[in-house]
């Protein structure tokens, strides 16, 4: 159950299935709660004259470009003959009035009792703001910017119905790339309902997994025709898509929002078609120069290594690899007949000089001390062997002597000593 305040129709204060309120009371209501609104300016797009002959009443359709959504209006006839600047469909305007609500046919409308029209250079001080806030938010920065493919399969594009962008775009991609594939989707491309239905088309593009890159094209145009393409909306569905976008708007001179937002900007859609496609005819004659570039380089390749090669076998080292092998035989014979005569010199000196030692030490030795006639004296001491007599203290008479002399030994015994001290 809910509870309402009295109202001054009478009306129950309470609403249940029991006591349902009865029409009157709910459309006077609405028409109490609008009233509240009080006069408003109210911004859009006229899409609807319609003045008739001898009424006091025009009616017109206000719509907003960037939605579809549009309002009922009503105004003098006045308004619109009186203005300043010729109201037609596709102007944009400020209008001032006041809501009401129809009780009789349960519709709302605006009374409006002044009409402004938005001039140009309001049109782009409005697009200068915008800009400056889309690219406070980064939607500008070139970092997020795609790539197109270098081949695409199928291109997605939007366009006017009919219109020379479309057959600028069709027949320069046709020429450069036959194979190519086109999804094209034809909108408005200006006036009030450019807006929606190019975002609309803009987002099953972007859904279609067979699209790789989407063209959105026009002719040039006035700052209100081009419009559209400067609309919040529209610029964000763009900063949305997943697929690369080519913004090919107007001519050179033409600069709208969108130019900026899209990953690449085409100065006319014929450019556009030259950017999105490559031309057939040049990549081919690419293609052959580069074989042609590198079947040279493969030539000149083996040519500088046949020539390394030949002059690596003409050497004498590869020319004839016996020879050095034949040098180092001779050689290492001369050396071995060198080391030969070497040792055998040497040999023969050391023969030489053993003689000489073996002479010395004949000479010296005690054999030719004893050929001269010397001998020597043993004490002969049984059970030991002999003694070398060197004193005469040492043999007292009947001491055993063997003496040596150089043919051989004799025996001999001490008899004594004579005064001399030499021993008889």
């Amino acid at each position: 159950m809910s509870s309402v305040q009295p109202s001054q129709t009478g009306a129950p204060t309470s609403n249940s299935p029991e006591h349902p309120w009865p029409v009157r009371s709910v459309a006077t209501k609405v028409s109490q709660w609008i009233d509240r609104l009080g006069s408003i300016w109210v911004e859009g797009q006229i899409t609807q004259i319609n003045v008739r002959p001898g009424t006091r009443t025009a009616f017109l359709v206000l719509r907003d470009a960037s939605v579809d959504m549009s309002l009922s209006v009503t105004c003098s006839p006045a308004l619109i003959h009186d203005s300043p600047v010729p109201l037609t469909e596709g102007s944009r305007v400020v209008m001032f009035g006041k809501l009401s609500f129809y009780t009789g046919r349960g519709t709302v409308s605006l009374r409006v009792t002044e009409i402004r029209a938005v001039g140009i250079g309001e049109l782009l001080a409005r697009i200068e703001r915008l800009r400056a806030l889309l690219a406070a938010e980064g939607l500008f920065d070139p970092r997020l910017k795609r790539p197109l493919p270098f081949l695409p399969h199928t291109v997605g594009l939007i366009t006017g119905r009919a219109s020379a962008a479309e057959r600028d775009v069709l027949s320069v991609a046709g020429k450069r790339w036959p194979a190519v594939q086109f999804e094209i989707r034809n909108t408005a491309v200006q006036g009030p309902t450019a807006t929606a239905q190019i975002v609309a088309a803009l987002a099953e593009l972007d859904s279609n997994p067979a699209v790789e890159v989407i063209v959105l094209a026009r002719g040039g145009g006035s700052v209100e025709d081009l419009l559209p393409f400067s609309d919040e909306t529209l610029c964000r569905a763009i900063a949305a898509c997943t697929t690369p976008v080519v913004s090919a708007i107007g001519h050179e001179p033409d600069n709208p929002l969108c130019d900026h937002v899209a990953d690449v900007r085409a100065a006319t859609p014929t450019d556009a078609a030259k950017l999105v496609v490559p031309d057939a005819v040049a990549e081919q004659a690419l293609v052959a120069e580069f074989r042609a570039r590198g079947a040279a380089a493969l030539r000149n390749w083996v040519a500088r290594e046949a020539r390394s090669l030949a002059d690596l076998r003409s050497r004498p080292v590869l020319a004839d690899p016996l020879a050095a092998v034949e040098r180092r035989a001779e050689e290492i014979g001369r050396l071995r007949e060198a080391g030969r005569r070497d040792v055998n010199r040497l040999v023969a000196g050391q023969a030489t000089v053993v003689e000489h030692l073996a002479a010395r030490l004949t000479t010296l030795g005690p054999a030719a001390t004893l050929a001269r006639g010397y001998s020597v004296v043993q004490k002969v001491v049984p059970g030991s062997d002999p003694e070398v007599l060197r004193s005469v203290e040492d043999a007292p008479p009947g001491t055993q002597l063997r003496v040596r002399v150089a043919d051989g030994a004799v025996i001999a015994a001490v008899m004594g000593k004579d005064k001399s001290g030499e021993a008889q």
